[in-house]
């Protein structure tokens, strides 16, 4: 007989069993991986671990899209100052960079998990690596869960299965039909921060070119901006990937269309990328348009430019017309790319969607359908941009979750 069971082994469902069993209970924590806890967590900032974002608990729900009233309280009373002295106290130090990026100072994920993994010895959590199959339930509330070797008594579990992106690391989504069977509404689970499809053929011609510094802006099917934002971006074989895309993704709805406006001189404004342009044909007069650019452009990008400029690439350029070079100066503030939808949910970093909030206590992360049922991490319909935020929505839901179930 345990006081909670955990389920998910991945960093909500650690964090959760830990305070959970530091609040006085007797946890158990479920893991479907054999021999292997935060197999995902291994890999998030291209195995780095951006364990949280150095701002206070207000600047992580602006960078919150959805449902990010939902999280106030649990990320008012574990804010991610709190997340960095947790894993500071427990032998992984950490460090900041650009954009308030949290990391460990070894720069490998792994640390973060043994952090975890010391302070679950620490507080006395036995750990068993079975599949949960569902929820166990007696006289209206939760009374365990069953797996396929035993059924384990709890009269406390919180769900920390995750959602349904990175299917190899075990987040297949298995708590979504354990929380349904349950009376809970699952929110369509989706790719967000994902890679963008794109409608053509021009992103494939430039695969592998990285573009840094450059204004990029999300653009609806009347032109109107959705979300602008300044970084990375990265050409590949399907469309588009890289921060700013990736941040843009989860500001797309279901049925909308979409095009990918980028700005790729944003420190020239108009006028002086007019004379930019003519600085480099004063110097390239005598050659032709195609052979011209290297100035302005990547090598990788020069044949795209010349195409869809409009300029025949054998022209002189000093037979380039005002017009011409008007077209070129457009083009290269907008360059657009036109979008045909998103990368598969399995190739997203986290997964919009899950168990519906408003099903949920905000203050304690407890069931409103099932008492002594609880969540936390990704399974939760919220999911923030990169940059730490959703590794801190894991921590503060597992918080308050754990401290709600395991002072019980």
């Amino acid at each position: 007989m345990y006081d909670v069971i955990v389920v998910g082994g991945g960093a909500a469902g650690m964090f959760a069993a830990i305070t959970a069993a530091n609040a006085g209970s007797r946890v158990l924590l479920l893991e479907k991986n054999p021999h292997r806890l935060g197999k995902k967590l291994n890999i998030t900032g291209k195995g780095r671990c951006n364990v949280t974002n150095r701002c206070t608990a207000e600047e992580v729900l602006k960078n919150v899209p959805r449902n990010s009233r939902f999280l106030y309280s649990a990320m008012a009373g574990f804010p991610p100052e709190d997340a960095m002295a947790f894993f500071e106290a427990h032998g992984c130090p950490l460090k900041t960079e650009r954009g308030n990026r949290v990391f460990p100072v070894s720069d490998r994920a792994q640390s973060v998990i043994d952090a975890l993994k010391s302070a679950l010895t620490e507080a006395g959590v036995e750990v068993r690596y079975a599949a949960a199959e569902g929820l166990l339930t007696r006289d209206g509330r939760v009374s365990g869960v069953h797996t396929a070797q035993k059924d384990f008594a709890a009269p406390r579990v919180i769900l920390c299965t995750g959602g349904c992106s990175y299917p190899a690391t075990g987040s297949t989504g298995d708590g979504y039909p354990m929380a349904a069977a349950v009376g809970h509404t699952i929110v369509e689970p989706t790719g967000s921060l994902v890679p963008m499809v794109e409608d053509g053929h021009w992103c494939a011609r430039m695969q592998g070119l990285s573009l840094r510094n450059v204004n990029v802006r999300l653009l609806d099917d009347r032109g109107k901006t959705v979300h602008e934002e300044f970084g990375e971006l990265l050409f590949t074989h399907f469309g588009l990937s890289g921060p700013v895309i990736l941040s843009m993704s989860a500001h797309m709805g279901k049925k909308a269309s979409y095009t990918v406006s980028i700005d790729l001189k944003p420190a020239l404004d108009e006028q002086k990328l007019d004379a930019r342009i003519l600085r480099d044909f004063g110097e390239n007069r005598n050659r032709n348009f195609e052979n011209a650019l290297s100035g302005l452009f990547h090598k990788t990008m020069i044949p795209v430019i010349v195409e869809r400029s409009g300029i025949p690439p054998q022209l002189r350029v000093n037979a380039v017309t005002r017009q011409q070079r008007r077209a070129l100066l457009e083009l290269t503030k907008h360059f657009t790319v036109k979008i045909a939808g998103l990368r598969p949910v399995e190739e997203a970093i986290i997964t919009s969607g899950g168990v519906d909030v408003k099903q949920i206590d905000p203050r304690t992360m407890e069931s409103k359908c099932l008492p002594g049922l609880y969540f936390a991490g990704e399974i939760i319909d919220c999911d923030a941009y990169t940059g730490g935020f959703n590794l801190q929505i894991a921590w503060a839901t597992a918080y308050a979750a754990g401290n709600a179930a395991g002072e019980k």
